[in-house]
């Protein structure tokens, strides 16, 4: 079975590619108007400045090839924009991560069936990887000399590893005020971390203005966004397969960009189409910060458009005040039935300690954002208790120690006596 969109016409300005370049991908769409266009280091639609993502013409794919495949996101190459040798080239193989079932988280929310995708174990920590993975491939097949991106951290420490693992040079781009941690796992892999006084929206339009100007630079979330953004379809791939090949009822997913939300939807409708799982009804929630809220404002108000804002909260990896698949994450949380919630930094810290103390998962702030939009869900009934629920945790609470540094911490301080252990009533 395959999913055709229309292959666009050769053009004089379309880089040479290898055959295969690509892999099944055939062009770039329009995600507002339909026009198609080559592939390539491009990203807006040339007709109504839309933005571009990848059209396929897949083959037959079976379970079976899936599940021969190596244990990273390459086992899903087949519906990926990457090359059939993609294992063969240096890179960090990331993906495969756990899905947990999370019974004590479950008991203490009352959800009857709970898991969580824990992509904390990825090789940076965080579910970037991916999507780094798929551009650098991009890169890779384009010529490009230079690795680059804007981020608010999780993203910087991927390109740089990555770029690292890959020989290639690498250019990241943060907001000066990034958590430490953050900064510290990005320069240990390059001496081109960039600090750039502003928010993550300034550093993104830096990006996109050196993009523009600058030759053989490839911005992973800019000028090859469109193979960007499919690395976090795999999540979706996963998840399906994890649960012996059939979609859930309800997830919930961190929203930053809006891209993972939309990928993963993207990921569960592939499956369907190709056959691979049975055709269901899921509901898919998004989470924000209280503090950087546009997609989840909107919602609440009936909004189309989203009203970008200046993020302050300690999520700071879901800190876009502009999201760019806001409108899209919108689309899907209404059609599916599901939806897109805020919460507080308290309820962010809160969150974070639940999950440790019930599952053993460390999460940093997005992951506590999404715990706790999740909470909140059940507590005003927006979320089906009794419907098996998914959860995505997106990164590795080491990333952020300052966010609950100051909620956890020795529950005494004894003399190294039995005395001083009694004492402390501790027994």
């Amino acid at each position: 079975m395959s999913i055709i969109a229309p292959t666009p016409p050769a053009t004089d300005s379309a880089p040479r590619l290898r055959e295969g370049a690509f892999g099944p991908a055939v062009g770039l769409v329009c995600r507002e108007c339909g026009a198609t266009r080559e592939l390539g280091p491009h990203y807006v639609c040339h007709e109504c400045f839309g933005p571009l993502e990848i059209a396929y013409q897949f083959g037959d794919v079976t379970r079976e090839q899936i599940e021969t495949g190596p244990a990273n996101i390459w086992r899903y190459k087949a519906l990926l924009p990457v090359p059939d040798d993609i294992e063969s080239s240096p890179n960090l193989e990331p993906g495969f991560t756990r899905l947990l079932e999370a019974r004590n988280l479950a008991a203490e929310l009352g959800i009857a069936k709970l898991w969580v995708k824990d992509d904390s174990t990825n090789p940076t920590n965080s579910f970037k990887d991916r999507v780094v993975a798929c551009a650098l491939s991009a890169a890779r097949e384009l010529g490009s000399k230079v690795f680059a991106c804007p981020s608010t951290g999780n993203l910087a420490n991927a390109v740089a590893a990555a770029g690292a693992r890959a020989g290639i040079r690498t250019v990241v781009f943060i907001p000066s005020n990034l958590e430490t941690p953050k900064q510290v796992n990005s320069a240990v892999f390059t001496d081109n971390l960039v600090a750039v006084d502003g928010t993550y929206d300034d550093v993104n339009k830096l990006a996109s203005e050196i993009a523009g100007e600058e030759d053989g630079w490839a911005f992973v979330n800019v000028n090859v966004r469109p193979f960007y953004a499919e690395g976090s379809k795999t999540l979706g791939y996963e998840i399906a397969e994890q649960l012996g090949w059939r979609l859930p009822d309800q997830i919930v997913i961190p929203v930053a960009s809006g891209s993972q939300l939309t990928k993963v939807h993207k990921a569960f409708q592939e499956l369907i189409k190709l056959g691979l799982v049975e055709d269901k009804p899921y509901k898919v929630f998004g989470a924000q910060a209280a503090g950087c809220n546009p997609v989840a404002t909107a919602f609440a108000e009936g909004h189309d458009a989203i009203r970008p804002v200046k993020p302050d909260t300690i999520a700071k990896s879901l800190a876009i005040g502009n999201p760019a698949d806001g409108i899209y994450v919108l689309d899907i949380a209404r059609s599916t039935g599901g939806g897109v919630e805020q919460v507080d930094d308290d309820a962010i810290r809160d969150a974070i300690v639940l999950l440790a103390r019930t599952e053993g998962i460390f999460t940093e702030t997005a992951g506590g954002t999404t715990l706790a939009v999740l909470k909140k869900l059940v507590e005003t009934g927006q979320l089906d208790p009794e419907l098996e629920t998914v959860f995505i945790n997106t990164g590795h609470g080491l990333k952020t120690l300052d966010a609950v540094s100051g909620a956890v911490g020795p529950a005494a301080t004894i003399a190294p006596t039995y005395d001083a252990f009694v004492a402390a009533q501790l027994a």
